[in-house]
């Protein structure tokens, strides 16, 4: 302040130079000053906050935080971002504006938001989920002159989503929930909230609706103060058979409990008319899961896994060590049976290559019995079901047709053993005490006994659906003195004809082949337990002396058990060096016994190409083009289907034609597959540049007719949605699609008269005159379709299916000229 003063003075005075040193000098320490008081105080956004005592001004009597995310508009589902609500119907303060600064935890950044107390509400825009926010309040009579609170406020985010792993198993009359949250998020709750807890409410899904529509029925049942460090809660003494909806939620305080999505759950029932149905549903599932394998390995196997097969199986001996050793992997004869009848009904193993796996399979299954006697647990492939979708899941993902199709296999067989544990789960348990099994221990000793437990233990094994399984409880029952070694080794020749069930339904939704192969199962196991039978004092006899029973009248329990794990592996072997050389003859029985029924019933087969290669490279060109005119005439057909779906008004004609464009696709496929594998051969042996330059062009030609194919198919699929969602295209519409598909009609007419034609005499004139009318075409619909989209009343829905279509239709005719282009040699 002194240089203040003397700058002062000196202004008075006229000493110039004087005066301004002084005046920089004086101007040099106000800044100084300035600057030092700044760094007394601490700074709000642009707002100055003293060290002074402050008194709060209160702006709310009692405030709360509301977080609500946002939605997709398309598909409505919650996004990971949202907006907070500050109820402010209880502002109390009498300022005009109210404000509140915020800032994620952890972060430096300060955001300020202004709010009129005239507001109907307060909302915070754009907030990431399941996060916790410090804050300060605020009030002034502008937004520039905003006095902030000094003391610092929490508010979280949290959602829905907080839960993880949030899941529901139903049990008998009882319901358990499991769900859980990242562990540092715990540790925040806990630290903001130190009290908070789980809670838990439920309500039968009738209930639920019933409460919504008036709030005094059915009230929501609720569950209070369950720790936080809780991850499951057993609800129990629920109606057996009753669906239930739950959520779970995080109670932090008076104000703000954060509860789940809806879960949902079934209490079990106990056995009867429900747990029927639900192994039916059961049954299904494996059915369905087999279908799906088998349906995926006949799109996916090409030439290499065919082969690898074959090389495997090359002969029946293979076989055996083959079903032997995979059984041996996997634990379960099953698994064999199931891929077997599914190999052959896809094409990649012939009847007498299944015999030979089908009877390893058998001594396979007997190093379970091993295992449950020496170390008392058996392997469950249903158990590792969802890692094998773990793995076929990302497959579907791929843009490769290839790679979607072995993710069909993979999830197909892994649904098709989930189908196996839940028939498991389902039936009803055959213990010691079981009437059942009571009836047939008390014919013990009349003649007809063991014929009796065999059955037995064949109805045993179907109604279990694994022979491992009804293995394990006869060794159970054996060890614990409930039944005799007799009884127990009679119920094993009838556990090996009750696995037979597992191979004959899996072929049920096969070919003949597939039914053939199951059939072998079936006949090799009812000879083999037939032989036995008639010798079966002579090998309990042996079996006994071998293992060196003292009282081979009455062996003791170990005795037993030991005894009953060799029978069943000395029973098992010795069928199969029996049978072995009778493969020949089983195969013809079968054969007889299961009939084709034609059609689809068998597989589908080339009419020129054969199994050998020709001459002469010529020669073998001129059969794959009589193969190629073939399948352009298959292809045309899908045109002539695809129109009708255009008209035709009755369901079920229309699920016929969409079933006939997916048999004819897959037709497509397997032709493409198989003519690329024949002129590939033909390739390898010598050949003159021209018949090189005709293979190619082969090549390609088929490669254009699998992909028009496809895109026929890729129609269908696109009206089967149009129909599903009730989409109506306008009669303009479908008269333009009809008029573009008799110029492809004509095009295709022009492609088969080309492929049937002499190379020679083949003209692309008339090819090119077709693909220009289709592009003509396409592009008048085109501009039609963008002027129509001017129209508020234009249907978008109708008309985004309808562009896909005459688009496809324009696709298909660049595939029709590629051939014609293919024929005369301009690839």
């Amino acid at each position: 302040m002194p240089f203040v003063a003397i700058g002062i003075i000196l202004q008075q005075i006229k000493l110039r130079k004087m005066k301004n040193t002084f005046l920089l000098i004086a101007l040099f320490f106000v800044s100084f000053m300035g600057y030092a008081v700044q760094n007394d105080s601490t700074v709000v956004d642009s707002m100055v906050v003293t060290n002074a005592p402050v008194q709060d001004k209160d702006i709310f009597s009692n405030l709360s935080f509301s977080f609500k995310n946002y939605k997709d508009k398309r598909t409505a589902k919650p996004l990971e971002t949202g907006s907070t609500t500050l109820k402010n119907d209880n502002i109390i303060t009498e300022e005009q504006y109210v404000a509140i600064k915020f800032k994620k935890e952890g972060e430096q950044n300060w955001i300020t938001q202004y709010f009129s107390t005239s507001d109907n509400k307060m909302v915070i825009e754009n907030l990431e989920e399941n996060k916790f926010y410090d804050y300060y309040l605020g009030a002034g009579n502008d937004t520039n002159n905003i006095t902030f609170n000094t003391k610092e406020g929490t508010f979280n985010t949290l959602s829905f989503s907080v839960f993880e792993n949030f899941s529901a198993k139903g049990k008998e009359e009882a319901g358990k929930l499991f769900w859980g949250l990242e562990l540092d998020k715990i540790e925040k709750i806990k630290e903001h909230y130190p009290n908070a807890t789980y809670s838990i409410k439920y309500n039968t899904k009738i209930g639920k609706k019933q409460n919504a529509a008036n709030p005094e029925k059915s009230p929501w049942i609720k569950v209070d103060d369950i720790s936080l460090n809780t991850v499951s809660y057993s609800i129990k003494d629920l109606e057996g058979g009753e669906s239930y909806v739950y959520k779970v939620g995080i109670h932090l305080d008076d104000n703000h409990t954060i509860w789940s999505d809806s879960g949902k759950f079934s209490a079990e029932r106990t056995w009867g008319i429900f747990k029927l149905l639900v192994l039916i549903g059961a049954l299904g599932m494996f059915i369905f899961g087999m279908k799906i394998m088998s349906e995926s390995l006949q799109q996916a196997a090409g030439s290499r896994l065919r082969n690898m097969l074959g090389s495997i199986t090359s002969n029946r001996f293979k076989g055996v060590l083959t079903g032997f050793g995979i059984t041996s992997i996997v634990q379960s004869s099953s698994v064999t049976t199931v891929m077997t009848v599914s190999f052959v009904n896809a094409g990649l193993m012939t009847l007498r290559q299944s015999a030979g796996v089908m009877m390893g399979a058998n001594i396979g299954t007997t190093i379970t019995g091993w295992l449950i006697l020496i170390f008392g647990f058996k392997v469950s492939l249903s158990s590792y079901a969802l890692i094998f979708i773990a793995f076929g899941a990302p497959l579907l993902f791929f843009a490769k047709s290839k790679a979607k199709t072995w993710a069909g296999a993979i999830i197909g067989f892994a649904l098709l053993f989930m189908g196996l544990g839940e028939l498991k789960n389902a039936v009803p348990e055959l213990g010691a005490d079981s009437a059942l099994v009571q009836f047939f221990i008390d014919f013990k000793d009349v003649w007809y006994g063991p014929v009796m437990f065999v059955f037995l233990g064949a109805l045993v094994t179907v109604v279990i659906q694994s022979s491992s399984a009804a293995m394990a409880l006869t060794l159970t029952m054996v060890a614990g003195g409930v039944i005799p070694f007799e009884v127990a080794s009679a119920m094993i020749l009838g556990e090996n004809i009750g696995t037979t069930i597992t191979a004959e339904l899996a072929s049920l939704i096969g070919n003949v082949h597939a039914k053939r192969s199951a059939r072998i199962h079936s006949l090799f196991n009812i000879i083999g337990v037939t032989w036995a039978l008639l010798l079966f004092p002579f090998i309990l006899d042996g079996i006994l002396y071998f293992i060196g029973a003292a009282d081979p009248s009455n062996p003791t329990a170990d005795e037993s058990t030991v005894g009953l794990a060799l029978f069943h592996t000395v029973f098992n072997t010795l069928n199969v060096i029996i049978l072995i050389w009778f493969v020949p003859q089983i195969v013809k029985i079968a054969e007889k016994t299961v009939k084709s029924k034609g059609g689809a019933d068998e597989e589908f087969h080339l009419d020129f190409i054969g199994t050998g290669i020709l001459n002469t490279p010529e020669l073998s060109i001129l059969e794959a083009k009589k193969e190629l005119a073939k399948f352009g005439k298959i292809t045309s057909k899908m045109s002539k289907f695809t129109q009708q779906l255009l008209v035709e008004k009755n369901k079920k004609e229309r699920g016929n034609l969409y079933a006939k464009l997916e048999k004819y696709e897959t037709i497509t496929d397997r032709v493409e597959i198989e003519i690329a594998n024949y002129l590939n051969k033909v390739a390898e042996g010598e050949m003159t540049e021209e018949a090189s330059k005709r293979v190619r062009g082969m090549n390609s030609i088929a490669n254009d007719l699998e992909r028009i194919g496809d895109i026929f198919f890729q129609i269908s699929k696109t009206l089967e949605r149009k129909d599903a969602e009730k989409i109506w295209f306008s009669p303009t519409q479908r008269t333009n699609l009809q008029e573009m598909f008799k110029l492809i009609d004509e095009a295709f007419d022009v492609m088969t008269t080309n492929l049937n034609a002499h190379k020679d005499s083949v003209s692309i004139i008339d090819a090119n005159n077709a693909e220009i009318k289709i592009n003509n075409k396409r592009n008048e619909l085109r501009n039609e379709y963008l002027k129509n989209m001017e129209d508020p009343e234009f249907n978008i829905q109708s008309g985004m299916i309808y562009n896909d279509i005459f688009y496809s239709c324009e696709k298909i005719g660049d595939h029709i000229i590629n051939v014609t282009e293919a024929i005369v040699g301009e690839i």
